[in-house]
Order: C-alpha cells, then sequence, then structure tokens
C-alpha cells in the first residue's frame, strides 16, 4: 500500500472569504484533518474557517502541544505528534494538517513538516499557500506594506521588542506578529524608533470582533488579545490613511 499524501494548508488570517480555492477544493477530498491545539483546550480557530469546506464524515484530530519554553519537552511533543500523523498516512489516507494563515509563515506546521521529513522522508508533502494576516490587515487598513525600494521587515512580537532594537535604524516597514504579551514593549521599542506614531494594531483581522487600535502606546497600559499584529512605518503617508479609517 502506497502512503497517502500531507497536505499542509494555510486557511487565511480569519475571514472564511479569504481562504485559496485551492485549499478549499483539497479540505473537501482528503480522508482526515489535523489541526493544532494547546495542552490546555482543543479550540481551533483554523478549524472553524475549515469547517465549510470539509466533508460531513471527515474526522478532525486535534494534537496538543505544550505551551512551554522547554526546549526538550516541544522536541519530544513535536516529533509525537509528527508519528500520530505518519501513522495516518501509511494507511494509505491523505490527510490535511491546516494552519492559520500561510503554512509557511510561523507556522506550527513547519516545525510538524521537518520532523515528518526526517522520520519519513518518503512521504509526499504538498504545502498550499494562506493568506497572512498582515496582508489582511494591509488591506483593512488600505495602507500598502512596501512601496519603491521599501522593505519589509516581518518578526514575531512573542519575546517584546527587543529584535526590533537590533535592526531599527534599517527597517522602513515593520510588521510585528503574535503581538499581545509583550505588546507594552514593543510599543516602547518603536517610540524609541520614532514610529510609535506611525503604527497601528489591529486585533482578530477579519472577525467579527476585529479591532483597529490607531494610538498602540495603550498596549503599555494593557495588554490585547492573543490574535494581535502591529504594523509600523517610517514613511509620513500611513498616519493620513490610518486617521481616514
Amino acid at each position: 500500500m502506497n502512503p497517502g499524501t500531507l497536505y499542509g494548508i494555510g486557511v487565511g488570517p480569519g475571514d472564511p472569504d479569504l481562504i485559496t480555492l485551492k485549499a478549499a477544493r483539497i479540505l473537501g477530498q482528503v480522508d482526515v484533518v489535523f489541526a493544532a491545539s494547546s495542552t490546555k483546550n482543543s479550540h481551533s480557530q483554523a478549524v472553524e474557517i475549515a469547517k465549510p469546506h470539509l466533508k460531513e464524515s471527515v474526522p478532525i484530530r486535534m494534537i496538543p502541544f505544550p505551551m512551554t519554553k522547554n526546549k526538550d519537552a516541544m522536541e519530544k511533543a513535536w516529533e509525537k505528534n509528527a508519528q500520530d500523523i505518519i501513522d495516518v498516512l501509511e494507511d494509505g489516507k491523505s490527510a490535511a494538517f491546516i494552519t492559520l494563515g500561510d503554512c509557511m509563515t510561523y507556522s506550527t506546521f513547519g516545525y510538524v513538516l521537518q520532523n515528518i521529513q526526517r522520520l519519513a522522508p518518503h512521504i509526499a508533502v504538498v504545502s498550499v499557500p494562506g493568506i497572512t494576516s498582515y496582508q489582511a490587515a494591509a488591506s483593512r487598513l488600505n495602507t500598502p506594506l512596501v512601496e519603491g525600494e521599501e522593505s519589509l521587515t516581518l518578526l514575531s512580537g512573542v519575546n517584546g521588542g527587543g529584535r526590533f532594537r537590533e535592526i531599527s535604524d534599517h527597517a522602513d516597514n515593520v510588521v510585528f506578529l503574535k503581538a499581545y504579551k509583550n505588546a507594552g514593549d514593543i510599543a516602547q521599542a518603536l517610540g524609541e524608533g520614532g514610529m510609535d506614531g506611525n503604527s497601528v494594531g489591529v486585533v482578530k483581522c477579519g472577525l467579527e470582533d476585529e479591532q483597529i487600535i490607531t494610538d498602540i502606546n495603550v498596549f503599555r497600559e494593557k495588554a490585547p488579545n492573543y490574535w494581535t499584529l502591529i504594523i509600523s512605518k517610517k514613511s509620513k503617508n500611513f498616519v493620513a490613511q490610518k486617521k481616514e479609517q
């Protein structure tokens, strides 16, 4: 029996209309769907987005990942979860691993993929790109991410603004993803770089309770929701466009 194919699928930022046609087609065909969840709960926004495109009978398997900074614990979880997926594929079934945004951008799928390629290199893997939250947020704000010869720097906000401080002199446009627990430090770092006034926070982009925060300095007093990103630009045009929202 030939093993099934694994599809890594980015289902977009949250708006169900922003899932690609290719992703929707594959989701309607696979035998099993996998999605990551915290060990504390089994909720998955990616599953909610994908549900309208799934066969009613398809099993959805949540695979838990511990929220820990312990490297050994994380690596064991990645390997175990990868092996669980491999076991399904070796039975000849096709499977999709769904993830918010794009499957190759700060995605859980990247870690799963690396382990599957190491443990079972004969397994066929097809990665399907998705629209990222920051692309959706830029469209929501009617603000270009980059123009002309400008650069775009993409950063994780999990550990605050430290990385930005190292590169602030060279950053034309910056996006912080996962800007929640340490959003206050990100706001401070952008202020130190003179970019806080040209910054916008977007919470739950594309969802019903979406929020646009035009003064990111409020994050210094109160941490935002988990689904938060910050877009910051040196371009003065951003302020004018932002005020028109």
